[in-house]
């Protein structure tokens, strides 16, 4: 069922600074901030040719980032995310198999345009999951 792995998701106290030390310390290729209200974060992405790194800032009162940071506050690995063919038949498939998806379990449209959900940390071993269509 499992794709590639899209991206690795960091939550940061300041994503101007996270994107800068990326791209003037470590020489890589980020993209201009994208704002995702209806996920509550400000997102860049930095390429690292075979994979990309997500760097997350909050946005707006009730971030889950917040929360996150709170608990993180100079901030820390967020989230694996791994490509499905179908999401549908991934959510589907993962829930009769007793994981629990975040949220109503309907996907919502991720930062690249494709849907995704979410997969609780305690299913996975500590680790918040992101499936996003390929």
């Amino acid at each position: 069922m499992l794709g590639r792995l899209n991206h690795v998701a960091l939550a940061v106290p300041d994503l101007a600074a996270a994107t800068a030390a990326y791209r003037d310390t470590l020489g890589a290729r980020v993209t201009a901030p994208q704002a995702l209200p209806e996920h509550g974060v400000t997102v860049v992405f930095v390429d690292v040719g075979n994979t990309r790194i997500e760097l997350l800032e909050p946005l707006g009162e009730g971030s889950p980032i917040a929360e996150f940071l709170e608990k993180n506050p100079s901030g820390g690995m967020h989230h694996l995310c791994y490509e499905v063919d179908d999401i549908l038949a991934a959510r589907d498939h993962l829930i009769a198999s007793g994981a629990r998806v975040l949220g109503h379990g309907n996907p919502k449209t991720g930062a690249h345009g494709k849907p995704v959900v979410f997969l609780h940390p305690k299913d996975f071993f500590g680790t918040l999951v992101e499936l996003e269509q390929a």
